[in-house]
């Protein structure tokens, strides 16, 4: 056995995943990728309101044009502060609220659960018997009544006349209206 050289070189460890993203812009031409994409965040499109861009928000009309690196400086800046804004809010308020909601959740859940769906089971087995009792009382004293109303007020018919005054001259009162009822 003889000697061993030892190399001093330097050696740069690297796994798989940063090494394919040294090289993905070769791969990309490629027509692949090295990274899987990214998960949907919002599946169901129900912040599709908040995708607001540069554009949708400031316009010049063609009348009224800035200088172009004025109008490039100001996209650069509505985008990189909208950026920032959102990432700096995120990174405070995220967990925080989504403690909170969790909690508020998980307590309408528990509720729901626990509560409001046993009292409704328990009412959806009360009502045929109730709607029984009910039909029974309707028939028994609140049809009858507007029955007799209905038809005694079949025959009231009601005119309107005015008394007093004379109709075409402009400053005198309009006089009394009558309400005659004729049964």
């Amino acid at each position: 056995m003889g000697l061993e050289k030892e190399n001093l070189g330097t050696s740069i460890i690297m796994d798989e995943d940063e090494f394919n993203r040294t090289i993905e812009p070769i791969l990309s031409k490629k027509g692949r990728s090295a990274h899987p994409a990214e998960p949907d965040r919002d599946p169901y499109d129900m912040n599709a309101h908040l995708k607001v861009g540069f554009d949708d928000v400031i316009a010049e009309p063609v009348s009224a044009h800035s200088f172009d690196k004025v109008w490039i400086g100001s996209h650069a800046a509505f985008e990189l502060v909208k950026y920032l804004l959102y990432r700096v809010l995120s990174t405070l308020l995220a967990v925080p609220v989504a403690f909170i909601l969790g909690l508020v959740f998980g307590v309408l859940s528990c509720i729901h659960i626990w509560l409001v769906m046993p009292v409704i089971q328990s009412f959806l087995m009360l009502l045929p018997s109730l709607q029984v009792v009910w039909r029974s009382l309707t028939d028994m004293f609140v049809t009858p009544l507007f029955r007799s109303m209905g038809r005694s007020l079949t025959s009231v018919q009601c005119r309107h006349t005015q008394t007093g005054g004379n109709r075409k001259s402009k400053g005198s009162s309009p006089g009394l209206l009558l309400f005659v009822v004729c049964c």
